[in-house]
């Protein structure tokens, strides 16, 4: 089967940005949803794709500022610039970068993802900010790869001090990318998955989901199964990215921002109970420590396990409520 991202058997090379990934340690900053490509497999949301928009991490900003908060709020050791196409940006770019650059320090490691081949002006705008260049080539050019401006600028990158690697979907065809690897320091394969905006183009070339929980499209994972085996090559499962990736992430998040009364699971989601009250329970929250609880627009907030325990004779709703950390998305809501 394919080697996972972020557990390489001994003697594989795997990039620090990968590294990073694995630990839930990078941001991912998403510098704007324009593209000049209309790639088939682009599994972008409405809420982003073609729009020049900022993200970090889930979080819409709007200055270098905003995204070190959003840095910070992970303890992030490092930043995944995507899109879109970031370097039609390449202006925030460098802002951003340089930025977190020298907000965090050198060691901050930055990783950029494009499907451009960046010429020299424009790695030289990029040094001393982007530490790995991770090129998206457009399937169509896999087969004559060594014959493309993406060998040029993975020679130059290489030259100019770039960590350089291909990063592609898993696709029919993708063994051909063989032949570029003595000129990469790295070759990541995702396994191709299925998204909203995409899903007609996949049915329209007869591709399915794997099964009904998870995002991954059935037989990319076999495309991917001989070129896996080469050293340089790391292959990144929908499942890693959500089961993994994504619950370090939330709880480096929520080791940083989870309130005193707020239970942080496994998972990296947090826990609370939720009171609506619907007549006076001002001895109730007498009874409680500051830190117990939070009254927010009308609500109480407070440790689950206190409501559950002492709010049987509290007149009002009474709810518990998992999200992600730092008021992010809900997960479940459980009547009490």
């Amino acid at each position: 089967m394919p080697q996972e991202s972020g557990v390489p058997p001994g003697g594989r090379f795997l990039s620090p940005g990968c590294v990073l990934c694995h630990q839930g340690a990078k941001m991912v900053l998403f510098v704007t949803g324009r593209c000049r490509r209309t790639c088939w497999y682009c599994p972008l949301s409405r809420e982003r794709k073609g729009r020049d928009v900022v993200f970090a991490n889930e979080r819409r900003v709007s200055s270098p500022s905003e995204a070190i908060e959003v840095a910070e709020s992970m303890s992030a050791l490092g930043t995944g610039v995507t899109g879109g196409e970031p370097l039609l940006e390449i202006d925030r770019v460098v802002e951003y970068t340089r930025a977190l650059k020298e907000h965090f320090g050198p060691d901050h490691q930055i990783h950029l993802y494009t499907g451009l081949a960046p010429d020299e002006p424009v790695l030289r705008r990029l040094q001393g900010l982007v530490d790995e260049i991770r090129l998206h080539p457009p399937h169509e050019s896999w087969p004559c790869i060594l014959e493309t401006d993406f060998a040029r600028s993975a020679l130059l990158a290489r030259r100019m001090g770039f960590l350089i690697g291909i990063e592609v979907p898993a696709l029919p065809g993708i063994e051909d990318l063989a032949a570029a690897l003595p000129l990469l320091d790295f070759l990541n394969i995702n396994e191709l998955e299925w998204g909203e905006t995409c899903a007609a183009a996949m049915r329209e070339r007869g591709l399915e989901p794997e099964d009904g929980v998870h995002n991954a499209v059935l037989g990319a994972r076999r495309w991917a199964e001989k070129l896996s085996l080469l050293p340089k090559v790391h292959f990144c499962s929908s499942v890693f990215k959500d089961s993994v990736q994504l619950r370090e992430r939330l709880k480096r998040i929520a080791a940083n921002t989870a309130r005193p009364f707020e239970e942080v699971t496994d998972d990296g989601t947090v826990v609370y109970g939720v009171l609506e009250p619907a007549g006076a329970v001002d001895e109730f929250l007498e009874s409680l420590d500051e830190d117990d609880y939070v009254v927010c627009e009308g609500r109480v907030e407070m440790a689950w396990w206190v409501l559950a325990d002492h709010g049987a004779g509290l007149p009002g709703g009474k709810y518990v409520v998992e999200r992600y950390p730092n008021g992010g998305m809900v997960v479940e809501v459980t009547p009490l």
